[in-house]
């Protein structure tokens, strides 16, 4: 007697796992004509990832418009969301791509700002470090736990207070990013307004201007496009583009409260994700010793 076939198998049920067992006649031409990275929140993800590289582009020698294009995408990032909800084009694609998107331009700000500021260099790599870890271990944990399916932001009752509150509460998860990204946009324009200029190095190395002479100017193409940041005409082009640094001051220190509470979070974040890593660990161990 041939064994009963499920019902996945007699297609009353679909897998989601086996494509190959759903029936023909189930709507199956319109789950397989559905572009995923044509939709709109997908979209305007894409449109952030270009903002943010132009925003690169002029971040050595223009502030106010690598500034301008920055905060654009920055701000973009509460509009892909409110337009998969409103859409219903929620996608674990369009997640993954927020949040390397995000991690990704605050690091590429803070590199900049640890060569522009020295002096500080330690602390900024040590944000991108914590920034880095406690988003990749809290997602893998995530993942671990509540299956490909599941969300970064799904907190259950077991985790800290002030995770649920951030994951939870749409209004203060978009005020603390946008508040601590406006933190570090405000120092990396504070570092065009020092006297001396931190972010390329002087011709008088020992207290005697220095020019070359009979040296071949070269006006390709490529040169024009990226000056030579020794050369005299990037110089100017950065005096040019100083600023006064009284206002990006305020900014700093009237967000900075924030930005230190959102990194507090990530340190609570790491934490709680090793943890739970640490006892899925002792549960496996424990089933593997009992067999």
């Amino acid at each position: 007697m041939p064994p009963r076939r499920t019902l996945a198998q007699r297609g009353q049920i679909r897998d989601p796992d086996n494509a190959s067992t759903q029936r023909p006649d189930q709507d199956s031409t319109q789950t397989t004509s559905e572009n995923i990275f044509l939709f709109w929140p997908n979209i305007i993800g894409y449109l952030r990832v270009i903002l943010a590289m132009a925003s690169l582009y002029y971040m050595p020698l223009h502030p106010r418009t690598c500034s301008l294009l920055y905060t654009i995408s920055c701000l973009l990032d509460a509009l892909d969301g409110y337009a998969a909800r409103l859409l219903n084009q929620g996608t674990q694609f369009g997640a993954v791509l927020d949040m390397v998107t995000d991690r990704c331009t605050t690091t590429c700000l803070l590199v900049f700002l640890a060569t522009a500021v020295p002096r500080w260099a330690i602390a900024f790599q040590g944000l991108i470090v914590l920034d880095l870890a406690s988003h990749y271990i809290h997602m893998y944990t995530s993942l671990v736990v509540g299956g490909a399916g599941s969300s970064h932001k799904d907190i259950d009752k077991s985790q800290h207070w002030l995770m649920r509150v951030y994951y939870t509460n749409k209004i203060v998860l978009f005020s603390l990013c946008a508040l601590n990204e406006l933190f570090f946009i405000a120092c990396y324009l504070v570092s065009f307004s020092s006297p001396v200029d931190p972010l390329y190095l002087k011709a008088n190395i020992d207290g005697k201007e220095h020019l070359q002479t009979g040296s071949e100017v070269d006006t390709s193409l490529l040169t024009q496009i990226f000056p030579n940041p020794y050369s005299s005409a990037a110089l100017e082009m950065a005096r040019a583009n100083k600023m006064d640094g009284y206002l990006p001051s305020i900014i700093a220190k009237i967000c900075f409260p924030f930005m230190a509470l959102k990194q507090l979070i990530n340190v609570i974040q790491l934490i709680q994700a090793s943890k739970r890593l640490a006892r899925i660990d002792v549960q496996r161990r424990r089933r593997s010793k009992q067999n």
